[in-house]
This record gives C-alpha cells, sequence and structure tokens, in this order.
C-alpha cells in the first residue's frame, strides 16, 4: 500500500495510527458491542477504508500536500483509538485466534496472504493500465491531465487501497497478539516507508516494485533480528535503521541522475 501511494509522488504518515485505529475497532466490536466476529472484521475493514477516503478526498478535493492531510489523520486516527478503547487494551481471547492461527499447506495463513497480495500487487502495478496511470501520475500528473485522463480517481484509489490493506494488517495484528492495543502499530508508517525506499521506489514519485519493497521488508528485519541477536539497544536499532534509509535515499538519488544522463 504505501509503495502504491510512493509511486503516485505522495506520501501517507497515517498508516501506524490507522491500524491502531481498525484494531480498536475490532477489539471493541468483539468484547464491548458483542458483534459477531464476521461483523467486527467488516467493521475493521470500513474503518481503514474510510481513513483511506478521507485521506483521498481532502487531498484531491482541496489540493492539500498529503504530508500534512495524512499527518493530521495519524493525530486523528491515534485519537480515535483510545476514545473508543478508553486507554485500555481490549483482551479479546481466542475469538480472532484462528485468522492468524489457521496453517494451510502447513504455512501460517498471513505469510501465505502476504504472498498472494504481493505477486497480486505486482502485477497490477507492472501489467494493468490502472498500474501505468499510477506511474503516469507520479511521474507527471499534468502531463496526464493534459493527455485527457483525470489523475483524480486514481489517486483517491490508491489511497483507499492503503487504507484497506492498513485494515487487513490491523486484523492479522490483532489475531496474533489476541488483543487490540491502543497504541498499536506506533512507527510503522516509518517502517512502511523504509521498506519501499530500499526496495528502489523513488520517493519523488513515478517508480517502484512491490516485489522489491518486499525484499526491502526482509532487509529490515533481518536487519533488526541481526541487531537484536548481538545485544544492541533500541536507540541503536533505530539509528542504524535510520542511516540505511537515508542510504537508500542517496543511492537513488544518484541513480535517477545516472539514468537521466545516459538518455538520449
Amino acid at each position: 500500500g504505501m509503495t502504491y501511494v510512493l509511486v503516485i509522488a505522495e506520501i501517507d504518515l497515517s498508516v501506524g495510527s490507522v491500524l491502531g485505529l481498525c484494531s480498536a475497532m475490532l477489539g471493541v466490536a468483539l468484547t464491548q458491542w458483542h458483534w459477531p466476529l464476521v461483523a467486527a472484521v467488516g467493521g475493521a475493514l470500513a474503518t481503514g477504508l474510510l481513513c483511506g477516503a478521507f485521506n483521498g478526498l481532502v487531498s484531491i478535493r482541496w489540493r492539500l500536500p498529503s504530508f500534512i492531510v495524512t499527518l493530521g489523520m495519524l493525530e486523528m486516527a491515534r485519537g480515535g483509538a483510545h476514545a473508543l478503547t478508553k486507554s485500555q487494551t481490549q483482551y479479546i481471547g481466542s475469538a480472532v485466534e484462528g485468522i492468524a492461527g489457521t496453517p494451510v499447506f502447513g504455512l501460517s495463513l498471513p505469510f501465505l496472504l502476504a504472498l498472494v497480495l504481493v505477486i497480486g500487487a505486482q502485477l497490477v502495478l507492472s501489467r494493468t493500465v490502472f498500474g501505468r496511470y499510477m506511474v503516469a501520475v507520479g511521474t507527471n500528473e499534468e502531463a496526464v491531465r493534459l493527455s485527457g485522463i483525470d489523475p483524480r480517481p486514481i489517486k483517491l484509489a490508491v489511497f483507499l487501497i492503503a487504507g484497506f490493506l492498513v485494515a487487513l494488517a490491523a486484523i492479522i495484528d490483532t489475531s496474533r497478539f489476541q488483543s487490540a492495543n491502543p497504541n498499536a502499530g506506533s512507527g510503522f508508517e516509518l517502517q512502511a516507508i523504509a521498506a519501499a525506499v530500499i526496495g528502489g521506489t523513488s520517493l519523488m514519485g513515478g517508480r517502484g516494485s512491490i516485489a522489491c519493497t518486499f525484499f526491502g521488508v526482509l532487509i529490515i528485519a533481518v536487519l533488526n533480528s541481526g541487531l537484536a541477536a548481538v545485544g544492541a539497544r533500541d536507540e541503536t536499532k533505530r539509528l542504524i535503521t535510520g542511516l540505511v534509509i537515508v542510504t537508500a535515499v542517496i543511492v537513488d538519488h544518484y541513480r535517477h541522475r545516472l539514468a537521466r544522463g545516459r538518455r538520449p
């Protein structure tokens, strides 16, 4: 989802807080409102879609930088999560255990779902008209508009996709811990951006790959695991991760300049 947003030359800083809000919605719906699991999952997904719709519509309607809009959503969603849960962790128990704990062909359901999403999203980005439109909007939105294509529905669809996928991640996260924490997802937006940038997605838009983002996720996971194995403290992990992100951006800058220099 973050890769798609970056490809259209936008950014979403709200994904961590929206994950916490969707998790809170799922937890409260099950423990306090006593909704059935299917309805609670639907409520969480709808919450993610509404947050994505807000980010997209406000950015498009008033032509505001998505940085500012999603920064506002970051605060609103976190506040909403605390309001829903009254700042208390909702312990759900086995009601959601089956979502993340059900094995399929000997593999966990979240892993298989992630694999399907990576393959499907990469095909959409590289093999469909919608994917080509995303790249075009990120490369030169004004040129897309002058060619007779309205970029607004494309941008809105991308924010909706991002919101839906955040809600899906919230459901899996809640299932893994069997609880809904209003602080869930803190800092996840930085991890998502880091994974995309390390995978070669340009912060300037117009270029990205879901498959490479997947490898970016693996790099961050291996980096965190390796640092934990050698006993690195949390602040050291964050320092090194930040340096890796900055290095990846600098490398992308020079790679972009080199590619421009080779053009006839």
